[in-house]
C-alpha cells in the first residue's frame, strides 16, 4: 500500500520548504512505475496559500480533516515566516500533538521546527533548524537538544532538517529507510542531486550567528575582532582594552558563546578564508591564505575545514564558488548522484 505524506504549511510558508522534498517523493513515484507515496497539502483549509516568495501553493484538505485520510505515515511542517504567527494557534497545537501519537513520522523541515517545539513535540529530544535560527531555537526551548550544524537529525520518530534544501536531504533519507539506497540514488540522479550531502550546515553560514547573542564590553571587543580578524590580538591585550584581567575574559567567553577566546578568533579567521574561498573564481594558494588569516600552514588550514565545515577547502570552492566556465573534467566531476548511490 501507498504511504500517505502530508506536508502541513500555512500562510507565508516557505515555498521550497513543500515543494523540494515533496519532488523528492513524486518522483520516487515516477522512477517506480507505481504509487510509492500518496501526497497532500494540509492547511488551515483547502484552497490557494500565500507563500513568501509569492507563487501560491494549492492545499488539498483542511488540517483539521487529516483523519479523514486514513494512517498516516509521515507529517512533515514547513517553515518559513509565517511559522512564528502559527505558534499561537492552540487548535493548530493541539492537532499536531494528537497526530503525533498516530502518525509513524513526524518531522518539520527548517524552521518548521519552532511549530513541533511550541506544541511540546520535541522536548528530550534532539533536533535542528536553520542555522539563523539555532541560537533562538535553543533559547526558546531549552528542554530541545539542539544539533546546530546538522542537516538533518531523527530522534526517536522525530525528524528535523536544517534549512531550506536541506528538507530535500531529509527526504531522499526517508525515501532510502523506505525502499532503499537504490531508488533513493536513482531519484538523487535525476533531481541532480547528492544523495548524502558531505558536510554540515555551517558550511553555509555567512556570519558567526553568536556575534549578535551579547551586549556592553563583551560586545564592543567583538566588534574590535570582526574590524579587523588577521591583527595579532593577544589575550593580556584583548582584556586590558575592556578593563577586565585574562582570566575573568576567558569566563566572560565561556559564559556568553560557550567557547575561548582563541577558539572564537580561529572561528572569525577561518570564516574570513572561507568566504575568499566563495568570492574569487580563482582564490590565493592554501599556504597563503592561512598566513594571511593567521590559520598557521595549509596542512592546519585544511584540518580546521574539515573540522569545522566537514569538507576540504579546494572540495568547497569547486562547489559553492563562483561559477566559471566549465570544462569536461569539472562537469564529470560535480554529477553529484553518480558516486553516492551506493
Amino acid at each position: 500500500m501507498p504511504r500517505t505524506v502530508v506536508f502541513l504549511a500555512y500562510p507565508d510558508c516557505q515555498l521550497l520548504d513543500v515543494s523540494g522534498p515533496w519532488q523528492v517523493f513524486a518522483s520516487a513515484n515516477d522512477l517506480s512505475g507505481h504509487p510509492l507515496y500518496r501526497l497532500h497539502l494540509a492547511a488551515d483549509a483547502p484552497g490557494s496559500l500565500p507563500t513568501n516568495g509569492g507563487l501560491p501553493l494549492q492545499a488539498d484538505t483542511a488540517w483539521s480533516a487529516l483523519d479523514a485520510l486514513g494512517p498516516l505515515d509521515t507529517l512533515l511542517v514547513a517553515g518559513g515566516r509565517g511559522v512564528m504567527a502559527q505558534r499561537n494557534h492552540a487548535e493548530l497545537l493541539a492537532m499536531l500533538r494528537q497526530q503525533a501519537e498516530r502518525v509513524s513520522r513526524l518531522g518539520s523541515i527548517c524552521t518548521g521546527a519552532f511549530l513541533l517545539a511550541a506544541a511540546g513535540l520535541l522536548d528530550g529530544h534532539r533536533a535542528t533548524t536553520h542555522w539563523r535560527h539555532c541560537a533562538q531555537f535553543a533559547h526558546e526551548y531549552p528542554e530541545v537538544r539542539v544539533v546546530p550544524d546538522a542537516l538533518y537529525v531523527e530522534s526517536a520518530g522525530r525528524y528535523t532538517s536544517a534549512g531550506v534544501t536541506a528538507g530535500i536531504d531529509l527526504a531522499l533519507s526517508l525515501l532510502e529507510a523506505d525502499h532503499g539506497s537504490g531508488l533513493a540514488g536513482q531519484v538523487a540522479r535525476e533531481l541532480v542531486l547528492f544523495l548524502r550531502r558531505p558536510g554540515g550546515q555551517s558550511q553555509f553560514s555567512e556570519v558567526l550567528a553568536s556575534h549578535g547573542r551579547v551586549s556592553g564590553a563583551l560586545r564592543r571587543l567583538l566588534d574590535r575582532l570582526h574590524a579587523d580578524p588577521a591583527a595579532p590580538h593577544r589575550l593580556e591585550e584583548l582584556a586590558e582594552s575592556v578593563g577586565v584581567t585574562p582570566r575573568h575574559l576567558s569566563r566572560l567567553f565561556r559564559r556568553q558563546l560557550d567557547t575561548t577566546p582563541g577558539a572564537y578568533l580561529t572561528r572569525l579567521r577561518l570564516e574570513q578564508a572561507r568566504l575568499a574561498l566563495i568570492d574569487d573564481h580563482r582564490p590565493p594558494p592554501l599556504e597563503r591564505l592561512a598566513r594571511q588569516w593567521r590559520l598557521g600552514g595549509a596542512e592546519q588550514l585544511r584540518r580546521l575545514f574539515q573540522r569545522h565545515y566537514g569538507i576540504s577547502p579546494t572540495l568547497y570552492h569547486q562547489r559553492f564558488g563562483p561559477c566559471s566556465e566549465p570544462t569536461t573534467h569539472q562537469v564529470e566531476r560535480v554529477r553529484p548522484g553518480a558516486h553516492h548511490a551506493s
